[in-house]
């Protein structure tokens, strides 16, 4: 090969690797300009948070049998809205417990996934139960006590995980906690409870919840 072969050799690879670096960096500006408009987007939408309220509970079973033996079957009734006009809410499967004195006294019930559109509620109204299971005793204690008392507070608790949608574009995953801390009248003339079967007794609440995210 001449001199002259090996100088065009060269050109070309000098422009090959010219071309090389002008594509990878007109796509590095096309990435940039993308995330910048998705940020803005964002800046400018500003999602706001579902909003929850615990509408009511109703009791079908709640019994100490024991200083640290609990049976429970409640039913509550949940909806959340989405007040964002432009942004949709993809919930992850959503687990539900109820809480006395900060400790979990009945099994995860678990809601299917969901998408809430833009501006929509969603209602709903999961049981939850426990059998036989042990607490700590002073709280077994405590609960006979209220519940001689008529008032039992407790926490009712939704965990899952949250995607923001804004047109095509659909956000990570996001931690989404709610809780909703509420006083059930049982057994209280005044309570304005509601026989709906049997013994079961139903608790009109509407109580705001909590919501981080």
């Amino acid at each position: 090969m001449g001199e002259s072969d090996e100088k065009k050799c060269d050109h070309h690879k000098g422009l090959r690797r010219k071309i090389l670096r002008r594509l990878f960096a007109s796509l590095l500006i096309l990435l940039f300009l993308i995330l910048l408009a998705i940020l803005i987007i964002w800046a400018v939408l500003r999602p706001t948070k579902p909003s929850f309220v615990l509408q009511d509970a109703t009791i079908f079973i709640l019994n100490v049998t024991a200083p640290n033996i609990i049976s429970v079957t409640l039913q509550v009734t949940v909806a959340a809205h989405n007040h964002n006009h432009r942004i949709g809410v993809y919930y992850d499967k959503i687990s539900v417990f109820a809480a006395y004195h900060s400790q979990q006294i009945t099994v995860n019930t678990v809601i299917p996934p969901v998408y809430q559109p833009q501006n929509g509620y969603n209602v709903w109204s999961p049981f939850l139960y426990a059998n036989n299971v042990p607490i700590a005793p002073f709280n077994g204690l405590q609960l006979s006590s209220d519940q001689n008392s008529g008032r039992v507070a407790m926490v009712i608790n939704l965990n899952s995980r949250v995607r923001w949608r804004v047109g095509l574009f659909i956000s990570g995953r996001y931690h989404f906690r709610v809780t909703c801390p509420t006083t059930i009248p049982i057994g209280n003339p005044g309570g304005f409870g509601v026989i709906v079967q049997g013994n079961a007794m139903k608790y009109h609440l509407s109580q705001s919840c909590k919501v981080d995210v």
